[in-house]
């Protein structure tokens, strides 16, 4: 199994971007991003590195 490169949260977030998803709104440390058609919404934490298992999840 390959291994996950380590992002931080502002660099996933511009990768989301790349492939259909807007940045709806920011609380505290959480972006909200979601995709119209189809729709799916995302939160990713504005970490300075995620962890693993977070970026898997949130790519799942």
């Amino acid at each position: 199994m390959s291994q996950l490169p380590r992002l931080s949260g502002r660099e996933l977030v511009k990768v989301l971007c790349k492939v259909g998803f807007v940045v709806k709104r920011q609380q505290g440390s959480h972006i909200v991003l979601r995709r119209e058609n189809p729709w799916a919404q995302s939160v990713v934490p504005d970490h300075k590195e995620l962890d693993r298992g977070t970026l898997r999840a949130i790519l799942h």
